[in-house]
């Protein structure tokens, strides 16, 4: 479409015409397990690409330092991220730029070459492809690097340069100290923000945005969408969905999703509200059994029942501490978390190096180099997480449909998933003590898809006339198919 094409449904939308939006997301994310991957960190498959800089690999992570992380070596550890259970990767970005982060992009057509460039990254994209799995890319519109060309030219020629108004410069010359004088990503004087009010800014980002899907990932997750104006991202939407109507959109959200989820910008958002009850009630127990499920049911109500499946339920990520030190290097805190996000309603995401128990600060501390030491390894943990993701593979509801929650005291709940297959019942105690609840809460002929005590596999308990003995610090999945 050319850029007059672009303007005359822009415009549209800011008037308040409707276009297209069906209220659908890909039927792939109804079966999907994310596993995000920050690449620098993950393995340094090839030493030839490394940047002069590098240092060994497994030391102290920083904002600044770099380890040689590349594409080759997610390739090389395929089969950990399959076996895991995992059918989606989630890359943070990947395109040219000057930290390990790359979330200061230096040209959105071009692969990194200290990850492997473009030859890397049709290798990685066809190896995923060819085991049936899909590969989501972090799209950054809102900002990008400093040492960007377009914007370097307006440091160079100032209200001459042909991307003047590309930014939003207040005033010349350019400068950075002691604060920036053009608008930023949070006051990062390295982030010079984008105007996508410009019709040839829009231009270049929806270029940017139908490229890589023309070189074949499967969807976008988009950085700081809020930071953005609305019509923006329905125009994206709309271009990115004209062509590609089974690519997913999925935007980052700290806060209330309900906004993004109308069917007119995006399918889902990061479900960063379930991870701050998962871990209120698993992890810090700031919340009891009534508040969480109070909790949880409040933000079932904001998710339209259409974009549920679309949700990146997580616990963890780049941007958060990591999960098995926020549970207290406790395995039976972390099933209770994971229960928690594999029965809401969503496509779990699992933060790489959080099955095998790595630890972990707020960033730059959760963003360490994953160990392929396997005597480093949690090896309950990471059993503990494919059980779960085989649960998921394995049963027609667990989350998925409506959640209900029929059972919430003390310590004890129960998690329903109710969909028209049937149904699969979660319950958890996170108390050390055992106790009973009524034997009704588990279908009777139900099937057992996991039972976990502190955190190790056991027997399902069976029911004692009205009651079911539910055993200290346990999980227990049943089904039950209709």
């Amino acid at each position: 479409m050319t850029t007059k094409g672009y303007e005359v449904e822009y415009a549209a939308v800011a008037a308040g015409a409707r276009l297209d939006a069906p209220v659908s997301v890909p039927r792939w994310l109804e079966s999907a397990v994310f596993y995000q991957v920050f690449p620098e960190r993950f393995c340094n498959g090839d030493p030839s690409n490394d940047p002069a800089y590098v240092e060994p690999w497994g030391g102290v992570p920083t904002r600044e330092n770099f380890f040689g992380g590349d594409l080759q070596g997610i390739t090389q550890h395929l089969d950990h991220i399959q076996s895991l259970g995992a059918n989606a990767l989630y890359l943070t970005p990947v395109f040219t730029a000057g930290t390990n982060h790359r979330y200061d992009g230096e040209d959105y057509f071009a692969i990194d070459p200290v990850l492997g460039g473009d030859m890397a990254f049709d290798e990685l994209l066809d190896a995923v492809h060819r085991r049936g799995m899909r590969v989501v890319l972090d799209g950054v519109f809102n900002h990008c690097g400093w040492h960007h060309p377009y914007f370097e030219d307006v440091l160079d020629k100032g209200a001459k340069s042909r991307y003047v108004n590309w930014f939003l410069v207040e005033d010349f010359p350019v400068v950075s100290d002691p604060a920036p004088n053009y608008e930023t990503c949070s006051g990062c004087a390295y982030l010079p923000k984008w105007n996508v009010y410009n019709p040839e800014v829009r231009e270049h980002h929806f270029r940017a945005a139908l490229h890589w899907l023309e070189r074949g990932i499967d969807g976008w997750r988009l950085d700081v969408p809020y930071f953005i104006n609305d019509v923006f991202w329905k125009r994206f939407r709309s271009v990115v969905k004209e062509r590609f109507p089974d690519a997913c959109l999925i935007g980052e959200e700290w806060q209330s999703p309900t906004r993004w989820l109308h069917g007119d910008t995006f399918d889902g958002t990061m479900n960063y509200g379930l991870r701050d009850l998962a871990l209120a009630y698993a992890a810090t127990r700031k919340a009891d059994a009534s508040t969480t499920a109070r909790a949880a049911l409040t933000l079932q109500d904001a998710i339209p029942w259409h974009a549920a499946p679309a949700m990146m339920n997580l616990l963890g990520s780049h941007d958060t501490p990591r999960l098995f030190q926020e549970c207290g290097d406790d395995v039976a805190a972390v099933c209770e978390a994971l229960a928690l996000m594999f029965a809401f309603p969503g496509a779990p995401m699992i933060y790489y190096g959080d099955e095998v128990g790595m630890r972990g600060d707020n960033d730059p501390g959760c963003r360490g180099c994953m160990s392929w030491d396997r005597n480093d390894w949690n090896h309950e943990l990471l059993a503990v997480f494919k059980s779960f993701t085989g649960a998921r593979r394995d049963s027609m509801s667990l989350g998925r449909g409506r959640l209900e929650i029929p059972y919430a005291v003390g310590d004890v709940i129960a998690l329903r998933n109710n969909t028209m297959n049937g149904t699969t019942t979660t319950l958890i105690n996170r108390n050390s003590a055992a106790t009973v609840v009524p034997a009704d809460l588990v279908p009777p002929h139900g099937r057992d898809l996991m039972t976990l005590v502190g955190g190790r596999f056991a027997k399902p308990p069976t029911a004692v006339g009205d009651w079911l003995v539910v055993p200290g610090r346990s999980v227990r999945l049943v089904e039950e198919v209709r």
